[in-house]
């Protein structure tokens, strides 16, 4: 499995029978590795306008299927988008491999001209492929429940440090200690002053597992 750090929290993923994005709040000026007319998936964590960014667009010239919450696919199948929903602890079988919803603490209110409307509620996903587990946690504080993903074997946790909105990095290290991963990838950090965080002091503060930063556009293979 590839994943290429996007910024923010948008990555995209790549294995055998699948080229997605997470959350793809993108910024142009990052060389991106896909192409869009190959992406045949789009896995959304909640309806936050800094992660459902470019969705829309992306899957309607790119006929990919979403991945979200009920309540997302509901009110992006109205823009004739294709979604698969899913709900907090499901999981799904693909033709590439599996697919298991976790739980945030977040919000995921969708915000339109009209208004904010319903969301539903936020979520993580563990993405499996050939036998390879990713583990991206959202937007979300540190939960308890994170201990549950230690029998998953992640191998490759993308964690929220930003602080304010989500865990800082105190808890993103708490995080770490109970999901057990191999390796710990921070996001979710720098994008906008209210949530400045270091990257190094998170990956130097990783005592069991291996922490990557990855700048935007950087790749990381396993």
């Amino acid at each position: 499995m590839k994943i290429q750090f996007l910024g923010h929290s948008a990555f995209y993923v790549e294995g055998e029978g699948v080229k997605a994005l997470i959350d793809p709040f993108l910024d142009q000026d990052i060389q991106q590795e896909f192409k869009v007319e190959e992406l045949n998936y789009i896995f959304l964590t909640h309806g936050h306008g800094d992660h459902l960014g470019s969705t829309v667009t992306l899957a309607k010239a790119s006929g990919a299927t979403v991945v979200a919450n009920h309540e997302i696919c509901l009110y992006l199948s109205s823009f004739g988008v294709n979604c698969h929903p899913m709900h907090i602890g499901g999981r799904t079988t693909f033709p590439f491999g599996k697919v298991k919803m976790t739980p945030a603490l977040h919000g995921s209110g969708i915000e339109t001209d009209e208004g904010v409307i319903n969301g539903g509620n936020p979520g993580g996903f563990v993405i499996e492929i050939a036998g390879k587990k990713l583990y991206h946690a959202g937007d979300t504080g540190l939960t308890y429940d994170m201990k549950l993903l230690q029998i998953e074997e992640i191998d490759v946790a993308l964690l929220p440090i930003g602080g304010n909105f989500t865990m800082d990095v105190e808890d993103a290290l708490r995080a770490v200690d109970f999901i057990k991963p191999k390796v710990a990838i921070p996001m979710h950090y720098n994008t906008f002053p209210v949530i400045e965080a270091s990257p190094t002091t998170f990956t130097q503060g990783i005592e069991k597992a291996l922490g990557k930063v990855l700048a935007p556009g950087e790749s990381f293979s396993f």
